[in-house]
């Protein structure tokens, strides 16, 4: 799965557990900071991925990669 779709998947199940914490659901609380883990190890393993791009392309942008001219 793409890491954005991931990332934004994640962030429903957030507002999800996020707003059934704000009613008073305490179990709810702890899912929410599990979801939020998640979304930290996903946001980094997309910065190790962008990093990683813009090391391989050398400074050209991505969409001059396949213009040999």
């Amino acid at each position: 799965m793409d890491l954005v779709q991931q990332l934004e998947q994640e962030l429903v199940a957030l507002k999800h557990e996020y707003e059934k914490f704000i009613k008073g659901n305490k179990s709810a609380g702890t899912r929410a900071r599990k979801v939020l883990q998640n979304i930290k190890r996903t946001c980094q393993d997309l910065r190790v991925s962008i990093q990683g791009v813009k090391k391989e392309s050398d400074g050209k942008k991505p969409e001059e990669e396949g213009d040999a001219s």
